[in-house]
């Protein structure tokens, strides 16, 4: 065992794994850490819905076992992690944090989660977030708001607010999210962790409760860099039980040192810095750009008109994916059914009505319209033609920079309730994430220093599709130099400011 005493649940998966190997630590000691963390803290933040710690110690003394009998275990053996309440998990409840799906078991595991089973990681439980993922804050949990770690008055973002707050709380060493239009990356820069939007169809989606299909991507959200490495090797690769999945070759992800990153041209786009933006989220990211700059790296501010579109195409997309996934939830196959109706329309109208909370509704009806006939073409076919000429102009801007670099969300976390009854500006949240879903680019959001209130500050470096390697070579990069790693911060009655 170690000379010292060293509080697990701060480490890394990588640095987890090295006392593991070494036997410095048990497993079981690795496990107990994160248990004893979220039974104690939780209740601060509501980061998990459910919670597996029967089966995690289990697994921890079966894993202590091999290990003594001489087995050489996987790379992420003994690793805690959790995912969010939509990826499927067997025999556990799968909600999508709403009442639509409350009490339900998955019949099956989601592949992103069956690889990191495959690989020993531990699983403990599933994560708080947005109902269906339709959200910015996670405060439309049927299951209560997600709390920020570094202010339970502050929202941790959405929809993988969980994800975010576990990881950024210890109570988790890694966790998985989901993306639709920044819900991996917004979450985690609120939160000041590290989350990764994978390139569309690098990582399968079976498993992962649909909400708009065309856009939704797994990612992992990390304490660093190299965490986010290893869980997306890890999770890639085609899958037969998804079609759209890709064959593509996964890259050498995780290194041990930072690369040489200059010569790299990295473009900016002046659009990123409207009014909308905020102070000191416009000084993190400009003092970012030196960092880069100093590094070797080329920075040209260009302009990307068409961001101003990528809002109300996506959200027209998105919505109209969501009506027609979400138009299996009618009380008859399965999920919530109304006790008392009058007729098979009656049962459909109170199930769905009963089931669904305000935000899944508002997006089923936006996009029922945006599909109806007559509206088919003023709506939802010039989405799609403005998602073709955002993927285009976005191709040839990669023709001659290897990254777009900017901020995550124009603030930092915003309070409790602030955003909630206006729809409208919980949506213009996703102002600079939402390009990299529309185009299927991968994208990451990496701690870039704190506001004024002591709240993180995410930055975004994004990269042309199945360039994830090149991504995490500029994030590591920086993340090398800077002072920006993850830090656990206090959670109780004292960070209630």
């Amino acid at each position: 065992m170690m000379g010292e005493k060293v509080d697990l649940y701060k480490l890394t998966a990588h640095e987890l794994r090295r006392l593991l190997k070494k036997g410095e630590i048990s497993y079981k000691q690795a496990v107990l850490s994160y248990t004893d963390r979220i039974s104690s803290l939780d209740k601060h933040i509501n980061s998990f819905i459910s919670t597996s710690f029967d089966l995690a110690l289990k697994k921890a003394d079966e894993l202590q076992k091999r290990q003594q009998g001489g087995e050489n275990l996987p790379s992420l053996a003994g690793i805690p992690f959790a995912v969010k309440d939509n990826l499927c998990v067997k025999n556990t409840y799968t909600t999508c944090a709403s009442n639509m799906l409350s009490g339900y078991r998955s019949p099956y595991t989601a592949t992103a989660v069956k690889k990191l089973l495959e690989q020993d990681a531990v699983f403990l439980g599933k994560l708080n977030m947005d109902e269906f993922a339709m959200g910015g804050s996670s405060e439309t949990s049927f299951y209560r708001p997600v709390r920020n770690p570094f202010d339970t008055n502050r929202v941790p973002g959405g929809s993988s607010g969980g994800s975010a707050a576990a990881v950024a709380a210890g109570f988790a060493c890694f966790s998985l999210g989901s993306d639709t239009g920044g819900s991996v990356r917004q979450p985690a820069s609120f939160c000041g962790v590290v989350g990764l939007k994978p390139t569309y169809a690098r990582v399968s989606r079976y498993g992962l409760i649909a909400f708009a299909s065309s856009l939704d991507q797994i990612g992992p959200i990390t304490k660093d860099i190299n965490d986010s490495a290893l869980i997306l090797e890890t999770i890639s690769g085609h899958d037969e039980n998804d079609m759209t999945s890709s064959r593509n070759s996964i890259g050498n992800y995780f290194k041990d040192t930072a690369p040489d990153i200059s010569g790299t041209k990295i473009a900016v786009f002046e659009e990123f810095f409207s009014n909308r933006l905020d102070p000191f989220v416009k000084s993190a990211v400009q003092k970012s750009l030196a960092v880069l700059s100093d590094l070797g790296a080329s920075i040209d501010t260009i302009s990307f008109p068409v961001l101003e579109y990528a809002i109300p195409a996506y959200y027209i997309i998105s919505s109209a994916e969501a009506s027609s996934n979400l138009a299996r939830y009618d009380g008859i196959k399965y999920a919530k059914r109304s006790e008392s109706f009058d007729s098979l329309i009656d049962l459909y109208i109170k199930s769905r009505s009963e089931g669904f909370g305000q935000e899944v509704k508002r997006r089923i009806m936006l996009g029922t319209y945006a599909l109806s006939s007559g509206y088919y073409d003023a709506y939802y076919l010039k989405a799609v033609k403005v998602r073709d000429h955002i993927r285009g102009s976005l191709e040839n801007i990669f023709n001659s920079y290897d990254a777009v670099i900017g901020p995550v969300a124009p603030t930092t976390a915003y309070g409790l309730g602030d955003k909630i009854d206006d729809p409208l500006a919980m949506y213009l949240g996703d102002i600079y994430t939402v390009t990299a879903n529309i185009a299927g680019c991968p994208a990451i959001s990496v701690p870039a220093g704190f506001d004024d209130k002591g709240m993180p500050v995410g930055l975004q470096i994004m990269c042309s599709h199945f360039e994830e390697e090149k991504l995490f070579d500029i994030a590591r990069a920086y993340e090398k130099v800077t002072d920006h790693a993850h830090k656990i911060p206090q959670i109780g009655q004292e960070n209630q400011n």
